[in-house]
């Protein structure tokens, strides 16, 4: 069990110094001990307090890197059940399985996709996170695939039943960062000597959490930390029932031999393609540590991402954007002004479309605190008042020569008072009330 604000205080310096971002001492263990801040941000607290806790307070579930530079993965690091109880912090990366033995124009064509499979949804890049290389021919075919996998940049998992070969590709490219898989009850000791010498983390492969959770306590004991746990699930009810376990145990019970990110290699189970896509949101929204899937296919990488993105971001702090005015497709003096909030999602699809019109627009977004247009409008920030207000800061009136501005079709209701706001001369215009029209509206739109 963790340790209390008031036991982690006692460890502290409780110089009051301010340093950690606090006003106290107390505060800031308060904060520790609600798993809300790093015992780092203290500069003073001893080396034996910290080493204390830096135990206490870590994650029941393990928390490590794999890979290096932009492209590196963070897994673990979770501290509750449900995401209203805080929020989730590390997204589920995404692997592709490439194995050696398949043909070399199919494997650099995989490699390519990898690559370039990327997305862009309300400002955020989903992609293709990770490589799991797979060893199915002999050692030196599976090297010059390693040295591909290498060259794409992204964190990839070393797979190999042969630990000679496994040795041979840790010790090669060690300084990537890559994973190792896998560490099972015949070869537990073996994998462990190879992670020590080469700093890297491994996946617990066994048939059952039960068999698992021996694997990973052979390699604690032998010092090795980063794990990600494989219980070989033989379908999605399987794999659900484990990662759900899992995460309540190390949660509720913290038992130590199962708190590490889930393993979850749904290519092996899954009967086609685009099973692999429900499978793998599916596990997602249900404490999946790393999802492995058999082909870079972008009809399924986008919605396994966004259902992804949905899953990990926070419900307590909604997506916005910069307020500001925003030019779009090259507008100009007798270009048409638009109106709205700055949720995120509403700016992304507004200005999508404004962009498929080809028609030049200066579109205004107002801070409305991240909500969409009618909870704004419900919430008092985007009313007559307000717009107006934030209308006569900008410069829009010097940035075009006419006076009129269009307001979402949903809050119709506005354009009397708002045009009463802004005083004479201004026109308020109302426009659609789907996005999917503001294409038709603007191009019938006239100065």
């Amino acid at each position: 069990m963790g340790l209390t604000g008031i036991q982690i205080y006692k460890l502290l310096p409780q110089t009051n110094c301010k340093d950690c971002g606090e006003p106290t001492c107390l505060a800031f263990a308060m904060k520790l001990a609600a798993g809300k801040a790093d015992i780092s941000l203290c500069p003073y607290v001893s080396e034996e307090s910290k080493a204390k806790l830096s135990e206490a307070t870590a994650p029941p579930i393990r928390e490590f890197t794999i890979g290096t530079g932009d492209g590196m993965v963070k897994v673990g690091g979770e501290t509750v059940m449900f995401r209203h109880e805080k929020t989730f912090f590390n997204p589920t990366p995404i692997a592709v399985m490439v194995k050696d033995s398949e043909s070399d124009d199919a494997i650099s064509a995989k490699l390519s996709k990898i690559s370039s499979i990327c997305f862009e949804r309300v400002g955020k890049k989903l992609c293709v996170d990770m490589v799991f290389a797979k060893n199915e021919a002999d050692g030196a075919k599976f090297m010059a695939l390693l040295d591909k996998v290498a060259a794409t940049n992204k964190p990839f998992v070393i797979a190999s039943d042969n630990l000679e070969t496994l040795k041979q590709a840790a010790e090669k490219y060690k300084d990537k960062k890559p994973m190792l898989y896998a560490a099972t009850l015949a070869n537990a000791d073996a994998i462990a000597e190879i992670a020590k010498a080469t700093g890297l983390s491994v996946v617990a492969k066994g048939n059952g959490l039960d068999e698992v959770s021996q694997v990973t306590s052979k390699l604690l004991a032998a010092g090795v930390k980063d794990i990600a746990i494989d219980s070989t699930p033989k379908n999605f009810k399987d794999a659900l029932k484990d990662n759900v376990f899992a995460r309540r145990a190390s949660i509720k019970q913290k038992v130590k031999e199962v708190g590490f990110p889930t393993f979850n290699v749904i290519s092996d189970y899954a009967k086609d393609g685009m099973m692999e896509a429900v499978i793998a949101s599916g596990l997602i929204a249900q404490y999946a540590g790393i999802v492995v899937i058999s082909e870079p296919d972008p009809a399924k990488i986008l919605p396994i991402t966004v259902s992804r993105m949905n899953v990990f971001t926070d419900p307590q702090r909604p997506m916005v954007v910069e307020q500001g005015i925003y030019p779009i497709n090259n507008p100009d003096e007798n270009s048409p002004v638009i109106i709205t909030v700055n949720f995120a999602l509403t700016y992304f699809i507004v200005s999508a479309e404004i962009e498929a019109s080809r028609v030049p627009c200066w579109l205004m977004i107002m801070d409305t605190e991240g909500l969409s247009v009618l909870t704004a409008w419900s919430a008092g920030k985007f009313v007559a008042d307000a717009m107006a207000i934030y209308v006569k800061k900008t410069d829009i009136t010097q940035k075009v020569k006419h006076r009129k501005i269009i307001i979402p079709g949903y809050v119709a209701q506005l354009s009397g008072e708002f045009q009463e706001e802004l005083g004479e001369g201004w026109e308020v215009q109302i426009g659609p009330r789907e996005a999917a029209d503001l294409p038709k509206f603007l191009k019938m739109w006239k100065l």
